[in-house]
């Protein structure tokens, strides 16, 4: 429980109309809104995480969009992608209800998942997707399983990767094989190693021994696979590990400090710093205000 959406949003003239479902596994959180927008709604959006939203319904193409404040409308919209950082307004022209699954997405794992499919490039670039479109089918499937769970959470991944096939458009082209890199399956042992000894000091030759590689080649294959060292890349467990704790427990700083394997407080506030631009008390401050309104959801924005 290590990923939270981070996304800041300002909405006018939008509420639920049914208490908001939500549903994580691995790098994703998914969550379905109800909502009632006036004439006149719209709101802004802006996350440090990547973003992938499908209109369910009827209703697909209510909502107009751009992602510059002065930009165009694009209008008739049933799904789009927004990357990591990028701006998006939206304006409701009509009364009306809608609904709409919402992505929050790891930028790593996601990389790595349109590495797979040929496709990492698009990942920096925003892209719609008209209403009449393929995947309609899938993300009401998926919008089921996030409301009343049944399966697995491996159905729901597969969903995923074939709705972001369709709104990033990705072809069947196969990607050429990455010389080097960590294989998947030696990533999630990694993961799931490090993040049950996050509270202890974890050497780089502790994860080389688990990898069956050498340090200096599992650096490199580090570098390759995740665009990071090993060291960043437990800092960024770690720090992610400290933010689901400030949400989801009363538990104070210094002893989530010690939790997560940081020195002491003044550690770990180094690290969310260099990570999220502010401190963990500032942080926690604005979630726990925002989750507090959402009537305790871990997802924090409006729709």
């Amino acid at each position: 429980m290590t990923f939270m959406p981070r996304m800041t949003s300002q909405t006018r003239a939008i509420s639920p109309t049914r208490p908001l479902r939500w549903r994580r596994w691995g790098a994703a959180i998914a969550d379905v809104w109800h909502v009632h927008g006036e004439a006149g709604a719209g709101g802004f959006y802006r996350s440090p995480d990547p973003r992938l939203v499908v209109f369910l319904g009827a209703q697909a193409g209510a909502l107009r969009l751009r992602t510059s404040p002065h930009g165009a409308w694009l209008e008739g919209i049933g799904a789009f992608y927004i990357p990591a950082g990028m701006p998006l307004w939206s304006a409701l022209p009509e009364e009306r209800d809608y609904a709409h699954l919402d992505f929050h997405l790891e930028a790593g794992p996601l990389a790595q998942r349109l590495r797979a499919a040929g496709g990492a490039q698009r990942m920096d670039e925003a892209h719609f997707l008209a209403a009449e479109n393929r995947t309609q089918p899938l993300a009401a499937l998926l919008a089921e399983e996030v409301q009343n769970p049944s399966r697995p959470d491996i159905m729901l991944d597969g969903l995923l990767s074939a709705l972001l096939c369709e709104v990033l458009d990705l072809g069947a082209t196969v990607a050429e094989p990455r010389r080097g890199g960590l294989p998947p399956h030696v990533i999630r042992d990694l993961r799931s190693h490090a993040l049950s000894a996050l509270h202890r000091r974890i050497e780089v030759a502790e994860l080389a021994e688990l990898a069956g590689l050498s340090e200096s080649w599992l650096t490199r294959a580090f570098k390759q696979s995740l665009g990071t060292t090993p060291q960043r890349w437990l800092t960024q467990l770690r720090v992610e590990t400290a933010m689901g704790l400030m949400t989801d427990t009363p538990m104070g700083l210094a002893e989530i400090a010690a939790a997560v394997g940081f020195a002491d407080q003044a550690h770990l506030t180094r690290a969310f710093r260099a990570a999220q631009g502010e401190t963990p008390a500032a942080w926690r401050k604005v979630r726990t205000r925002a989750i507090s309104s959402n009537h305790g959801s871990l997802v924090q924005a409006r729709p």
